[in-house]
This record gives C-alpha cells, structure tokens and sequence, in this order.
C-alpha cells in the first residue's frame, strides 16, 4: 500500500536544501561551542532549555537538544508532514554528532561579544535552516498549535516560553547570565529574520494622489511593477469635512531596497502625494516575484501558520 503522503526524497537532498542547512549547522555549531556554552549563555527554546538542564543535571547538552525536540518534531510529523518531520530531524542529528567529535575553542570572555557574535551566528545558524526548509528548534511548532487555543499570537507564546527558560537562568546560573541571554535572543530573533526576508521582504505600498494617472504610468512604466487600483474618495479633513473628491488608491507590491525610490519619483509628480506603507508576510500568483520555493520552507517562512502542506507534492 503506497502513503499517501510520501517523503519527497528529491526536494530532501536537493541542492538548495543541502548547502543552506548545511551551511546553518556550521554557524550554529560556532555559536554554541565557541561563544554560548563556555559562558553559559542560553537562545530561546529547545537551545536555552538544553543548556539549563545540562547545568542542573550535568546530561550533554547534544542528547539533551535531541531529546527536547522529539515531541515537537512528532507534532511537526503529524501536522506538517514527514518529508518537513526528517530534514529537520536530519539537521539536529548532524548539529549534534558534529558538536560531539568538532571541539571548537571559545573564542572569547568578553560577555557583551559573546551575547552579539553568539547570537549573530545562532540566529544565521537557524535562518539559513530554516530557508533549507528544517528547523532547529522545535518550539515555534509548539506555539502555533497553542496559539489556536489561546487569545495570543505565536511570537506571544514564543516570548512567553523563552521568558521563563531566562528567568529559569537566573536562578541556576545568574541574574547578569539571564539577561546577556535575552541579549543573545533578541540579536538571534532578528538574524533570523532577516536572513529568511532579508532584502527581498515584501511590501505594500499605498499611494493616493491628484496626479494619479502619471503615478500609475511611473510605478508601470518606469519601475516595470504590476498595480492594482482602488475607487475611493479624499477629502474629509478637519474644518472642511464637507470638502470631497473621488480618487484612485494605487497599490502595488515592492521590496523594502525599492521603496524610497518609488517615494522619491512620485514627490516629483506630486509633492503633496500621500503614502502608507504595510509589511506582508507573502506574495503569491499574479507576475509577482514568489517568495518561497519549496513547500516546506513556505510553510516555515509563514511562522507554520497553516498545516495544510502536502508533502510530496
């Protein structure tokens, strides 16, 4: 009897998948051995809870992060699928056999270097992972699903969880500890970011102007970008509420590096063009320019959001 959701050995190994996880593993081997570890700093989520109980418990760290991300990867096996379920069990197993026989010295003791570099190159570390199409760290998988249950978002529970792993530092390590560790986190979440956004994030920009028909050319024309046109009215202001016309709202989708030129050239048809500015978190269909390649990093890309991949496909 064949599955009905096979893994898909081909996106598994393929080229893309392979070099970005690998390179991932490495930057975040560096992180661990060479800065975090040695000076007890701790990331968020699985990362931060293996590193408080090996000091509680004296277990090795590398059982310890395979261990706590068992539950979550069953989850992601169930929710997810099995092709996202192995690459991501891949990437941990080859994150900690190459911690066990890989001994990297620390490079530093300087605490403000190790909460910057060490949580520059986790954070580099899990992006690069993630843009693979794994994980190495299963907590985001666990908050999602809570999320369903609950009033607050996933970055809400994420912080939440990670908030309590750093007060749990300060009790088994210190008070100075725990907060370099938020230190660290908070450089990591946003590497992490930016490597899987980085220039190419996203976003909708709104233009409303007298002059829209020579905005509409500009943002066609000029930047070679797709619009989609609204019917509104402008006016409405305070002291002449009275005071109405109709309008055209020009949206269209452009990427953070091409914003500012696209402002730029329209002050020079309008100075008085008004403009708001909305991050989205994906582009799909149209002559857009696609965000995700695989449907595992999709999935992942969106904050696992959604639990309706099929793998295989």
């Amino acid at each position: 009897m064949v599955s009905k959701n096979p893994i898909n050995w081909r996106s598994l190994f393929s080229l893309h998948s392979v070099v970005y996880s690998l390179l991932g593993i490495f930057s975040a081997m560096i992180a661990l051995e060479g800065f975090m570890l040695p000076n007890h700093f701790l990331d968020g989520g699985v990362t931060g809870i293996s590193i408080v109980v090996e000091e509680m418990l004296g277990i090795p760290f590398t059982y310890l992060l395979v261990a706590f991300n068992l539950p979550f990867l069953y989850l992601g096996y169930r929710k997810i699928g099995k092709t996202f379920a192995l690459r991501a069990l891949l990437s941990i197993l080859l994150l900690t056999v190459l911690m066990h026989f890989i001994e990297i010295p620390a490079v530093t003791e300087d605490k403000v270097l190790i909460a910057v570099f060490g949580g520059f190159l986790i954070g580099l570390g899990l992006g690069l992972v993630i843009k693979g199409g794994g994980v190495l760290d299963g907590v985001e998988i666990m908050a999602v699903y809570t999320t369903r249950n609950s009033a607050f978002s996933t970055s809400e529970i994420i912080l939440v969880f990670n908030g309590l792993i750093f007060l749990g530092a300060a009790f088994v390590f210190d008070l100075e500890a725990a907060m370099y560790s938020f230190l660290v986190y908070f450089t990591a979440s946003k590497t992490t970011s930016y490597i899987i956004d980085g220039f190419e994030e996203f976003t909708a920009l709104t233009i409303i102007s007298k002059d829209c028909e020579d905005v509409k050319s500009l943002i066609v024309n000029g930047y070679g970008k797709a619009i989609t046109v609204y019917k509104g009215e402008r006016g409405y202001l305070p002291g002449a509420y009275e005071v109405k016309h109709d309008c055209d709202i020009i949206m269209t989708i452009v990427t953070r590096l091409e914003i500012h030129r696209i402002k730029e050239a329209t002050l020079k048809i309008d100075p008085n063009a008004f403009f708001f500015v909305q991050r989205i978190k994906e582009v799909k269909g149209g002559i857009g320019k696609q965000t995700a390649k695989d449907p595992f990093e999709d999935h992942v890309r969106k904050n696992l959001q959604k639990s309706d991949v099929q793998p295989g496909e």
